[in-house]
Protein backbone atom coordinates (compact mmCIF):
# COMPACT_ATOMS: atom_id res chain seq x y z
CA UNK A 1 0.00 0.00 0.00
CA UNK A 2 1.51 3.17 -1.12
CA UNK A 3 2.69 5.05 1.91
CA UNK A 4 2.62 8.28 0.06
CA UNK A 5 -1.26 7.62 0.42
CA UNK A 6 -1.87 5.37 3.16
CA UNK A 7 0.37 7.40 5.73
CA UNK A 8 0.12 7.67 9.85
CA UNK A 9 -3.20 10.08 9.20
CA UNK A 10 -5.14 8.04 7.16
CA UNK A 11 -8.43 7.16 8.58
CA UNK A 12 -9.22 3.39 7.57
CA UNK A 13 -12.39 1.92 8.31
CA UNK A 14 -14.19 1.47 11.78
CA UNK A 15 -14.28 -1.93 12.46
CA UNK A 16 -18.04 -2.09 11.93
CA UNK A 17 -17.58 -1.89 8.88
CA UNK A 18 -15.63 -4.23 7.74
CA UNK A 19 -17.05 -8.40 7.24
CA UNK A 20 -17.66 -10.15 9.88
CA UNK A 21 -15.93 -13.81 9.95
CA UNK A 22 -19.53 -14.86 9.90
CA UNK A 23 -21.00 -12.87 7.19
CA UNK A 24 -17.76 -14.12 4.89
CA UNK A 25 -19.19 -17.62 5.44
CA UNK A 26 -22.79 -16.27 4.37
CA UNK A 27 -21.41 -14.77 1.07
CA UNK A 28 -18.92 -18.55 0.42
CA UNK A 29 -21.95 -20.62 1.11
CA UNK A 30 -24.18 -18.76 -1.34
CA UNK A 31 -21.07 -18.56 -3.50
CA UNK A 32 -20.50 -22.57 -3.34
CA UNK A 33 -24.54 -22.87 -3.62
CA UNK A 34 -24.19 -21.51 -6.83
CA UNK A 35 -20.89 -23.31 -8.41
CA UNK A 36 -18.10 -21.95 -6.62
CA UNK A 37 -15.46 -24.81 -5.26
CA UNK A 38 -12.57 -22.54 -4.69
CA UNK A 39 -11.71 -20.08 -2.25
CA UNK A 40 -8.71 -17.77 -1.85
CA UNK A 41 -8.29 -15.19 1.11
CA UNK A 42 -6.13 -12.13 -0.09
CA UNK A 43 -5.35 -8.60 0.86
CA UNK A 44 -4.00 -6.22 1.05
CA UNK A 45 -2.26 -8.43 3.86
CA UNK A 46 -5.26 -11.10 5.20
CA UNK A 47 -2.41 -12.07 7.66
CA UNK A 48 -2.87 -8.79 9.87
CA UNK A 49 -6.55 -10.00 10.33
CA UNK A 50 -7.02 -10.77 14.02
CA UNK A 51 -8.06 -14.33 14.20
CA UNK A 52 -7.33 -15.27 10.52
CA UNK A 53 -7.45 -19.15 11.61
CA UNK A 54 -10.92 -19.02 12.93
CA UNK A 55 -11.65 -17.53 9.92
CA UNK A 56 -9.92 -19.82 8.09
CA UNK A 57 -11.69 -23.18 10.18
CA UNK A 58 -14.87 -21.63 9.55
CA UNK A 59 -14.30 -21.86 5.88
CA UNK A 60 -12.32 -25.39 5.52
CA UNK A 61 -15.91 -26.20 7.19
CA UNK A 62 -18.04 -25.09 4.49
CA UNK A 63 -19.47 -28.28 2.38
CA UNK A 64 -18.51 -27.96 -1.27
CA UNK A 65 -15.27 -25.83 -0.51
CA UNK A 66 -12.56 -28.11 -1.96
CA UNK A 67 -9.71 -25.57 -2.57
CA UNK A 68 -9.25 -23.11 0.43
CA UNK A 69 -5.95 -20.74 -0.14
CA UNK A 70 -4.44 -18.16 0.94
CA UNK A 71 -2.18 -15.22 -0.65
CA UNK A 72 0.28 -13.32 1.17
CA UNK A 73 3.49 -11.22 1.82
CA UNK A 74 5.11 -13.78 3.55
CA UNK A 75 5.96 -11.27 6.35
CA UNK A 76 3.73 -12.61 9.28
CA UNK A 77 3.18 -16.37 7.53
CA UNK A 78 5.89 -17.82 10.23
CA UNK A 79 4.04 -17.12 13.05
CA UNK A 80 1.04 -18.88 11.52
CA UNK A 81 1.53 -21.17 9.45
CA UNK A 82 1.02 -24.25 11.50
CA UNK A 83 -2.21 -22.60 12.89
CA UNK A 84 -2.99 -22.38 9.22
CA UNK A 85 -2.37 -25.65 8.28
CA UNK A 86 -4.32 -27.38 11.54
CA UNK A 87 -6.96 -24.92 10.78
CA UNK A 88 -7.82 -26.57 7.63
CA UNK A 89 -6.08 -24.21 5.45
CA UNK A 90 -4.93 -26.22 1.89
CA UNK A 91 -2.44 -24.12 0.39
CA UNK A 92 -0.35 -20.59 0.00
CA UNK A 93 0.57 -18.30 -2.04
CA UNK A 94 3.62 -15.95 -1.28
CA UNK A 95 4.33 -12.44 -3.17
CA UNK A 96 7.47 -12.82 -3.76
CA UNK A 97 9.13 -9.98 -6.23
CA UNK A 98 13.02 -10.63 -5.89
CA UNK A 99 15.86 -12.98 -3.80
CA UNK A 100 18.60 -9.92 -3.50
CA UNK A 101 17.61 -7.87 -0.12
CA UNK A 102 17.84 -4.62 -1.93
CA UNK A 103 15.55 -5.07 -4.91
CA UNK A 104 13.05 -6.57 -2.64
CA UNK A 105 13.24 -3.47 -0.22
CA UNK A 106 12.83 -1.38 -3.61
CA UNK A 107 9.74 -3.05 -4.66
CA UNK A 108 8.24 -3.24 -1.12
CA UNK A 109 8.61 0.35 -0.27
CA UNK A 110 8.05 -0.51 3.97
CA UNK A 111 11.17 -1.72 4.89
CA UNK A 112 10.38 -5.76 4.90
CA UNK A 113 13.24 -8.15 5.27
CA UNK A 114 13.35 -10.76 2.18
CA UNK A 115 14.76 -12.57 4.96
CA UNK A 116 11.36 -12.82 7.03
CA UNK A 117 9.48 -14.19 4.00
CA UNK A 118 12.10 -16.85 2.70
CA UNK A 119 11.34 -18.17 6.71
CA UNK A 120 7.62 -18.08 6.21
CA UNK A 121 8.36 -20.22 2.99
CA UNK A 122 10.04 -22.44 5.05
CA UNK A 123 7.04 -22.90 7.81
CA UNK A 124 4.98 -23.25 5.54
CA UNK A 125 6.45 -26.60 4.35
CA UNK A 126 7.65 -27.59 7.28
CA UNK A 127 3.82 -27.64 8.34
CA UNK A 128 3.19 -29.59 5.07
CA UNK A 129 1.35 -26.04 3.57
CA UNK A 130 2.25 -26.61 0.02
CA UNK A 131 4.06 -23.70 -1.96
CA UNK A 132 3.50 -21.32 -5.14
CA UNK A 133 5.68 -17.78 -5.15
CA UNK A 134 4.06 -15.21 -7.13
CA UNK A 135 6.44 -12.68 -8.84
CA UNK A 136 5.52 -9.65 -10.84
CA UNK A 137 8.31 -8.57 -13.00
CA UNK A 138 8.89 -4.80 -13.79
CA UNK A 139 11.34 -3.70 -16.53
CA UNK A 140 14.53 -1.69 -15.09
CA UNK A 141 13.22 -3.00 -11.70
CA UNK A 142 13.95 -6.60 -11.19
CA UNK A 143 13.90 -7.96 -14.35
CA UNK A 144 17.28 -9.48 -13.14
CA UNK A 145 15.00 -12.04 -10.57
CA UNK A 146 13.68 -14.00 -13.46
CA UNK A 147 16.51 -16.68 -13.41
CA UNK A 148 17.44 -16.21 -9.38
CA UNK A 149 13.95 -16.79 -8.60
CA UNK A 150 13.78 -19.94 -11.37
CA UNK A 151 16.76 -21.91 -9.63
CA UNK A 152 15.71 -20.90 -6.15
CA UNK A 153 12.25 -22.56 -6.99
CA UNK A 154 13.46 -25.41 -8.27
CA UNK A 155 16.00 -26.18 -5.17
CA UNK A 156 12.97 -25.76 -2.86
CA UNK A 157 10.74 -27.72 -4.71
CA UNK A 158 8.16 -24.43 -5.09
CA UNK A 159 6.53 -23.12 -8.20
CA UNK A 160 7.57 -19.80 -9.26
CA UNK A 161 4.70 -17.93 -11.35
CA UNK A 162 5.91 -14.19 -13.32
CA UNK A 163 2.90 -11.91 -13.48
CA UNK A 164 2.94 -9.56 -16.40
CA UNK A 165 3.25 -6.03 -14.65
CA UNK A 166 -0.30 -4.68 -14.87
CA UNK A 167 -2.30 -1.26 -14.33
CA UNK A 168 -3.85 -2.15 -11.21
CA UNK A 169 -5.12 0.76 -9.70
CA UNK A 170 -4.38 4.64 -10.36
CA UNK A 171 -1.15 4.86 -8.01
CA UNK A 172 1.72 2.35 -9.60
CA UNK A 173 2.08 4.99 -12.92
CA UNK A 174 2.07 2.02 -15.10
CA UNK A 175 3.64 2.26 -18.41
CA UNK A 176 3.71 -0.42 -21.52
CA UNK A 177 7.05 -0.28 -21.98
CA UNK A 178 7.73 -1.38 -18.22
CA UNK A 179 5.94 -4.61 -19.24
CA UNK A 180 8.46 -7.84 -19.11
CA UNK A 181 6.18 -10.02 -21.57
CA UNK A 182 5.16 -13.84 -20.42
CA UNK A 183 7.13 -15.01 -24.16
CA UNK A 184 10.15 -13.08 -23.16
CA UNK A 185 9.96 -14.61 -19.54
CA UNK A 186 9.85 -18.39 -21.04
CA UNK A 187 12.06 -17.23 -23.39
CA UNK A 188 14.68 -16.53 -21.05
CA UNK A 189 14.62 -19.63 -18.39
CA UNK A 190 14.78 -21.66 -21.87
CA UNK A 191 17.53 -20.15 -22.19
CA UNK A 192 19.15 -21.80 -19.09
CA UNK A 193 16.86 -25.18 -18.62
CA UNK A 194 14.94 -27.27 -21.10
CA UNK A 195 11.27 -26.27 -20.68
CA UNK A 196 8.23 -27.73 -21.94
CA UNK A 197 4.48 -26.66 -22.13
CA UNK A 198 1.97 -28.22 -19.70
CA UNK A 199 -1.53 -28.45 -20.28
CA UNK A 200 -3.90 -26.19 -18.67
CA UNK A 201 -5.74 -28.02 -15.59
CA UNK A 202 -8.86 -26.73 -16.07
CA UNK A 203 -10.58 -23.88 -17.83
CA UNK A 204 -10.16 -20.66 -16.90
CA UNK A 205 -6.90 -21.39 -15.35
CA UNK A 206 -5.03 -17.71 -15.69
CA UNK A 207 -1.16 -19.62 -15.71
CA UNK A 208 0.24 -20.80 -18.82
CA UNK A 209 2.45 -23.44 -17.27
CA UNK A 210 5.77 -24.93 -18.20
CA UNK A 211 7.86 -27.99 -16.52
CA UNK A 212 11.35 -28.61 -16.91
CA UNK A 213 12.55 -31.61 -18.69
CA UNK A 214 14.60 -32.93 -15.81
CA UNK A 215 11.50 -33.54 -13.59
CA UNK A 216 12.78 -30.75 -11.34
CA UNK A 217 9.06 -28.81 -11.02
CA UNK A 218 7.18 -26.09 -13.18
CA UNK A 219 7.24 -22.36 -13.40
CA UNK A 220 4.26 -20.72 -14.71
CA UNK A 221 3.76 -17.05 -16.57
CA UNK A 222 0.23 -14.79 -16.26
CA UNK A 223 -0.02 -13.16 -19.19
CA UNK A 224 -2.62 -10.77 -18.49
CA UNK A 225 -1.25 -7.93 -20.27
CA UNK A 226 -0.08 -9.22 -23.81
CA UNK A 227 -2.54 -12.00 -23.70
CA UNK A 228 -5.88 -11.68 -22.16
CA UNK A 229 -7.84 -14.23 -20.56
CA UNK A 230 -11.40 -12.11 -19.94
CA UNK A 231 -13.58 -14.73 -21.83
CA UNK A 232 -12.16 -17.49 -19.47
CA UNK A 233 -12.38 -15.14 -16.27
CA UNK A 234 -14.18 -17.27 -13.42
CA UNK A 235 -13.32 -15.00 -10.60
CA UNK A 236 -15.61 -13.02 -8.23
CA UNK A 237 -14.03 -10.82 -5.25
CA UNK A 238 -15.39 -10.04 -2.29
CA UNK A 239 -14.04 -6.70 -0.58
CA UNK A 240 -13.60 -6.32 3.06
CA UNK A 241 -16.44 -4.43 3.62
CA UNK A 242 -18.48 -6.36 1.36
CA UNK A 243 -19.40 -5.48 -2.08
CA UNK A 244 -18.63 -7.50 -5.16
CA UNK A 245 -16.49 -7.69 -7.87
CA UNK A 246 -16.47 -9.27 -11.28
CA UNK A 247 -13.05 -7.60 -12.50
CA UNK A 248 -9.82 -6.55 -10.90
CA UNK A 249 -9.85 -3.65 -13.19
CA UNK A 250 -12.61 -1.95 -11.76
CA UNK A 251 -13.33 0.70 -9.30
CA UNK A 252 -17.47 -0.23 -9.04
CA UNK A 253 -18.65 -3.13 -7.04
CA UNK A 254 -22.40 -4.51 -5.76
CA UNK A 255 -23.18 -3.57 -2.21
CA UNK A 256 -23.62 -6.96 -0.50
CA UNK A 257 -23.65 -5.89 3.03
CA UNK A 258 -26.69 -4.09 2.80
CA UNK A 259 -28.44 -6.67 2.43
CA UNK A 260 -26.71 -8.91 4.67
CA UNK A 261 -27.49 -6.94 7.71
CA UNK A 262 -31.12 -6.23 7.27
CA UNK A 263 -31.89 -9.89 6.90
CA UNK A 264 -31.90 -10.61 3.40
CA UNK A 265 -32.38 -14.66 2.95
CA UNK A 266 -29.43 -17.31 1.95
CA UNK A 267 -31.38 -17.83 -1.49
CA UNK A 268 -31.60 -13.90 -1.60
CA UNK A 269 -28.16 -13.53 -1.39
CA UNK A 270 -27.43 -16.06 -3.58
CA UNK A 271 -29.91 -14.63 -6.08
CA UNK A 272 -27.82 -11.33 -5.61
CA UNK A 273 -24.33 -13.22 -6.93
CA UNK A 274 -26.02 -14.64 -9.37
CA UNK A 275 -27.10 -11.75 -10.89
CA UNK A 276 -23.99 -9.73 -10.01
CA UNK A 277 -21.86 -12.27 -12.23
CA UNK A 278 -24.74 -12.44 -15.11
CA UNK A 279 -24.96 -8.69 -15.70
CA UNK A 280 -21.00 -8.47 -16.00
CA UNK A 281 -19.51 -6.58 -18.98
CA UNK A 282 -16.38 -5.93 -17.83
CA UNK A 283 -13.22 -7.11 -20.21
CA UNK A 284 -11.01 -4.42 -19.23
CA UNK A 285 -7.53 -6.09 -20.37
CA UNK A 286 -9.58 -7.35 -23.85
CA UNK A 287 -10.11 -3.17 -23.97
CA UNK A 288 -7.50 -1.96 -22.30
CA UNK A 289 -6.48 1.21 -24.20
CA UNK A 290 -9.75 1.86 -25.53
CA UNK A 291 -12.00 2.61 -22.22
CA UNK A 292 -11.07 4.91 -19.41
CA UNK A 293 -11.64 2.85 -16.31
CA UNK A 294 -11.63 4.15 -12.39
CA UNK A 295 -9.63 1.04 -11.03
CA UNK A 296 -9.23 0.02 -7.09
CA UNK A 297 -6.01 -0.54 -6.07
CA UNK A 298 -4.47 -3.78 -5.69
CA UNK A 299 -4.36 -3.50 -1.81
CA UNK A 300 -8.35 -3.45 -1.76
CA UNK A 301 -9.38 -6.01 -4.21
CA UNK A 302 -6.17 -8.77 -4.35
CA UNK A 303 -4.88 -10.55 -7.04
Amino acid sequence: MPIEVFGPGYKFLDREEILSFEEIVRVTRAAVERGACKVRLTGGEPLLRRGIEDLVGLLAAVDGVEDLALTTNGVLLAHHAEGLKLAGLNRVTVSLDALDSEVFAQMNGVGAKVERVMAGVDAALTHGLPVKVNAVIQRGVNEQEILPLIRWGRDYGVTVRFIEYMDVGETNGWKMDEVVSAKEIVELVASEFAVEPVQAGYRGEVAGRWRFADGKGEFGVIASVTKPFCGDCTRMRLSAEGRIFTCLFTGEGRDLKKALREGASQAEIESLLTASWQSRTDRYSEERGKVAVKKAEMSYLGG
